[in-house]
């Protein structure tokens, strides 16, 4: 894990953070077959990103009774965005993107 952050975050935009980390991690655990993964966040103009990949077995998809679902409304609320490319045959990148403050 590598996390690039110049300072503390608003609470929900960290708590947003939090949960697409933790839901991606559990779907690497159950779903994903995977001998690695990585996790990375940066701050890139004013927005915080973060990227969740693994080597596994790909198939990851957006869409009703997902948490991954969860997530995109969630980041809707803060004007964020979840993209996930997760082709069959692996490998599955997600990609968190929200503004640092709140309002934006």
């Amino acid at each position: 894990m590598e996390l690039s952050v110049p300072t503390r975050l608003p609470g929900p935009i960290e708590a947003a953070a939090y949960f697409v980390v933790s839901e991606a991690l559990a779907n690497v655990a159950k779903h994903a077959q995977a001998t690695t993964c990585d996790v990375t966040g940066w701050v890139d103009r004013d927005r915080l990103v973060i990227t969740v990949q693994d080597d596994g077995v790909g198939g990851a998809q957006l869409g009703a009774g997902t948490g991954l679902t969860g997530l995109v409304t969630r980041l809707d609320a803060l004007g964020g965005t979840l993209d996930v490319d997760s082709p069959s045959g692996g490998p599955t990148r997600l990609r968190m993107e929200c503004p640092c403050r709140l309002g934006d």
